[in-house]
C-alpha cells in the first residue's frame, strides 16, 4: 500500500470513528420508536417530550445561568491575573501566584470538587455562608477552575503584544489605567472573547465538580443527562444532544464565515 493511500485511509477511518456515532445519535433522535437502535419511522415526538420535561428544561436554564456568570467572573479575574503576571515584572510571590493559577489546569476534577466541597462545608460551619449548596457554590467552583484557562489565553496574547504602543501612550501623558482601557484592552479583546467562550463551554460541560458542590434542587444539565443514561440511553437524550450539536455547528460555521470574510477584506 502506497504511503498516500495509507494516509488517506487512516484519515477516513479516524474521521469515521469520531463522527459516525454523532451521526447515528442525530439520526435516531428522529426515530419514532423508544428503542435507540431500531428504526421504525421518522418522528419529532422526542423533541416534544424533551421540551415538556420540566426537569430537563429547568436544568438547562440553570446551567446556562451558571455558565454565563461563571464565565464572566473567570474572564475578569483571569484578565487581572494575566496582566499581573505579564506586566508587573518580578515581584514577591510571583512564582507562587503562577503555580496557583496553573494548578487547576492539571489538578484532577475529583480532587478539585472534593476540596471545594470541604471548603464550603467549613465556611458554612464557621460563618454561616454559603447557606447550603446550589447556584452560588457551583458558580464559585466553576469560576475557580475556569479562571486558569482564561489566564493562559490572556497571558499568551499579552506576551505577543507590542509594548511600544503602551510606552508611546504613556510618553504622551496617558496614565497606566488610561493606557489599559484605551490601548491594551481593545488589542486583547479577541483573547477575552475566546477566554469567555472557553470558560462558558467548560462550565456548561462540567459534571464532576458540579456533582460535589451542588445540592437538592440545583442539578445542572450534565447531571440530569448522566442520571438519565445510567439505566440506558433514552430518545429524548438523543434529541437534546442533537440540539446542542446543532447550536455548536451553527456557531462554528458562523465563526468560520466571519473569519473568512475578514481575511478577504484584508
Amino acid at each position: 500500500m502506497k504511503r498516500g493511500t495509507f494516509t488517506t485511509f487512516m484519515a477516513i477511518f479516524g474521521f469515521a470513528f469520531l463522527y459516525a456515532p454523532i451521526v447515528s445519535l442525530v439520526v435516531f433522535s428522529f426515530n419514532e420508536s423508544r428503542l435507540v437502535t431500531v428504526w421504525t419511522g421518522f418522528s419529532l415526538r422526542w423533541y416534544a417530550a424533551l421540551f415538556n420535561d420540566s426537569q430537563v428544561v429547568a436544568a438547562g436554564i440553570l446551567s446556562l445561568q451558571i455558565a454565563a456568570v461563571s464565565a464572566t467572573i473567570a474572564t475578569v479575574l483571569g484578565t487581572l491575573a494575566g496582566v499581573t503576571l505579564t506586566r508587573l515584572g518580578k515581584f514577591r510571590g510571583k512564582t507562587a501566584l503562577t503555580g496557583m493559577v496553573s494548578a487547576p489546569l492539571v489538578m484532577p476534577e475529583v480532587i478539585t470538587g472534593l476540596s471545594l466541597l470541604l471548603l464550603f462545608v467549613s465556611m458554612e460551619a464557621l460563618i454561616g455562608w454559603p447557606g447550603g449548596r446550589g447556584f452560588t457554590t457551583i458558580t464559585i467552583a466553576h469560576s475557580t477552575f475556569c479562571m486558569a484557562y482564561v489566564t493562559v489565553v490572556v497571558r499568551s496574547r499579552l506576551i505577543d503584544m507590542d509594548r511600544s504602543l503602551d510606552e508611546a501612550a504613556m510618553d504622551l501623558g496617558a496614565t497606566p489605567l488610561r493606557v489599559f482601557f484605551d490601548i491594551t484592552l481593545p488589542i486583547i479583546a479577541p483573547a477575552l472573547i475566546s477566554g469567555w467562550l472557553l470558560a462558558f463551554t467548560l462550565s456548561l460541560d462540567d459534571l464532576v465538580i458540579a456533582s460535589f458542590v451542588s445540592g437538592p434542587g440545583s442539578s445542572t444539565l450534565p447531571m440530569v443527562i448522566f442520571s438519565k443514561i445510567r439505566l440506558g440511553v433514552s430518545p429524548d437524550v438523543n434529541a437534546l444532544a442533537t440540539i446542542i450539536i446543532g447550536v455548536v455547528a451553527i456557531g462554528v460555521v458562523a465563526a468560520t464565515l466571519i473569519g473568512a470574510r475578514r481575511q478577504t477584506k484584508a
